[in-house]
């Protein structure tokens, strides 16, 4: 767990990362250290602001690279979200930068696919679902947003990976579940707070 100051760090690096990328010059330093050198999972969401439409969002799943790595090029890589056009210099007074650390997925077993509803918990759990090639991810977030249920959010998940939304229940599926802490700003370049999907806020 990251505390405020750090998940503020954080949020303020990936914003220094985004616009540097998109302005084409160098990142500013920055004095990052202890859990930015810990091999962690980690998503950069961009949102619109005052709208809060979704204009990218990238991140990098597993442990394989230090955290600071890991935002640099989950950061560089949002502003590029393919399903949007790439982010321009004049879009960056009004975007939102929100930072998703996550957990190590953990898979979970099952003997029918209707157990998956009883080891799922919206508002704490993301989601991974797996089929061959086939792999879509949704952050913990995303059905307390869109005021999903477990199934929809199952069948929302299978959709992401390009399958069909009762996927799912097919024998050879893999599903993996993960938490995350959110730091997010409240206006661009604003002040940041950690987002509690119970609906609190530090």
């Amino acid at each position: 767990m990251l505390s405020l100051n750090e998940g503020i760090k954080a949020v303020q690096f990936a914003r220094n990362v985004a616009e540097s990328y998109v302005k084409n010059k160098k990142i500013l330093p920055s004095d990052l250290r202890d859990v930015f050198n810990q091999k962690l999972g980690v998503f950069v969401t961009i949102h619109t602001f005052p709208e809060h439409d979704l204009r990218g969002c990238i991140g990098i799943p597993l442990p394989i690279m230090t955290l600071k790595e890991a935002i640099i090029e989950s950061a560089q890589s949002a502003t590029r979200d393919p399903r949007f056009p790439h982010l321009s210099e004049n879009e960056l007074d009004n975007i939102i930068i929100e930072v998703t650390i996550l957990t190590k997925p953990e898979i979970i077993k099952v003997k029918q696919p209707q157990e998956y509803l009883s080891h799922i918990e919206i508002g704490r759990d993301g989601l991974i679902v797996e089929q061959s090639f086939y792999k879509g991810l949704l952050l913990p977030q995303v059905p307390v947003e869109q005021g999903w249920d477990k199934e929809e959010f199952l069948s929302h998940t299978c959709m992401k990976a390009g399958l069909l939304p009762d996927a799912w229940v097919d024998k050879d599926i893999k599903i993996s579940k993960f938490s995350g802490q959110i730091f997010t700003e409240t206006k661009p370049r604003g002040t940041i707070k950690e987002k509690r999907l119970d609906g609190s806020d530090n």
